[in-house]
């Protein structure tokens, strides 16, 4: 069946103005003027749904999720939950990448290879990161480059840490032979071999990943770090490493639209800077004696809120808040229909309110799964 959204405004992420978009199955075949009696005409079946007055955007890209949960720093019974589809539907989020974090030991490759396969059977897109914090990490095959090779959904090395009391304490040559690895497997399977580094609150900040372009023959796109803004002396190190042409992350909360603008005013590059939600980890909160005082879950709807709170409350320009959210996410992952609206690319797409950005219906692959603001689809366990 074909899908026509008509009377739409496009953010692609940039404007493109007033058109039509056609589509079928997972691709968008037409975006422009589109004659609608035509089809009528023809006795094809075709959605027509009627756009005017709202605004239509690429799926969200969330490139930090715990697909099988996380946690456990405060004893078994704090380990978070695994996901459930409708949380990333609520959140618009139509692509998502799944990795482990702390614990590589009671959680396991396997079992989070096999929750983004039940995902993707279920209606999203996604993918995941061999490994955890540890250095060695964990794998599937026994090697992370032979991962990123042989299984189709991995896409890097994740989340490996620094500059945390939770590290592996990795040296900077152990991240080297990773990084490498990475680099290797993504070469020769066409795919990002990205690592995607997991920033403490350390005061070294990202000077191992200076470290590795100074000295190691690394290419900045194979380093991708995340949770930057834990302090403004990490952010300025995460702006300088952005201009050497790595990519880096802000972990969604209550400041996302702040740190955005702090980002920006203070010379860091726009093109290399993505938003994650770290949905479903665990977000703990330590003393200064190492002890756990507190801890919470991440939501992936944050991801959303922030997007739309960074627009409306802190006035950043929807054409320059988009891509951190979409394209930028999908460059620094190599996923070249994803995080677009245009011809040939999958048909992920929201349907926002124009003037509030309340979140109306949701696309992925074609198929709709939210509905005027309700979910339609949801997960195979999940109550309705």
């Amino acid at each position: 069946m074909l899908t026509l959204i008509k009377n739409a405004e496009i953010y692609a992420p940039e404007p493109l103005g007033s058109h039509s978009i056609l589509f079928a199955g997972n691709e968008v075949l037409k975006i422009g003027e589109i004659d609608e009696a035509a089809f009528k005409n023809s006795g094809a079946e075709v959605k027509i749904i009627d756009a005017e007055g709202n605004l239509v955007i690429p799926g969200l890209i969330d490139p930090h999720v715990h697909f099988i949960g996380g946690g456990g720093e405060g004893g078994f019974a704090t380990r978070t939950p695994e996901l459930q589809l409708s949380d990333m539907i609520s959140g618009g989020i139509t692509t998502a990448v799944g990795l482990l974090g702390t614990d590589g030991t009671t959680r396991h490759m396997t079992s989070l290879l096999a929750k983004a396969r039940g995902l993707e059977e279920e209606g999203v897109t996604t993918y995941i990161y061999t490994g955890n914090y540890d250095v060695d990490t964990p794998t599937i095959t026994g090697s992370a480059k032979d991962d990123i090779i042989l299984i189709d959904k991995v896409v890097g090395i994740a989340e490996i840490a620094i500059s945390d009391s939770r590290s592996g304490q990795p040296t900077v040559e152990e991240l080297s032979k990773l990084a490498g690895q990475a680099r290797v497997g993504g070469l020769l399977s066409g795919k990002a071999g990205v690592v995607h580094f997991h920033t403490g609150p350390g005061k070294a900040y990202l000077s191992q990943l200076h470290e590795l372009l100074d000295h190691y023959e690394i290419p900045p796109t194979t380093l991708y770090a995340t949770h930057i803004t834990r302090s403004r002396g990490l952010v300025d190190d995460a702006i300088r490493l952005a201009a050497r042409g790595s990519f880096v992350d802000i972990t969604a909360d209550g400041k996302t639209g702040e740190w955005i603008r702090y980002y920006k005013e203070n010379g860091g590059d726009m093109n290399q800077l993505t938003v994650s939600s770290d949905g479903n980890g665990s977000l703990p909160v330590f003393n200064e004696a190492g002890a756990m005082t507190g801890l919470g879950v991440a939501s992936m709807r944050t991801l959303y809120e922030q997007f739309v709170s960074s627009v409306n409350e802190h006035g950043l320009p929807l054409g320059e808040v988009l891509p951190l959210f979409t394209s930028n996410t999908a460059r620094a992952l190599k996923l070249d229909r994803k995080g677009i609206v245009a011809e040939g690319a999958d048909a992920d797409l929201l349907i926002l309110d124009k003037d509030t950005l309340a979140l109306r219906d949701v696309f992925s692959k074609g198929r709709r799964l939210m509905e005027n603001g309700e979910i339609i689809v949801f997960g195979t366990f999940e109550k309705r």
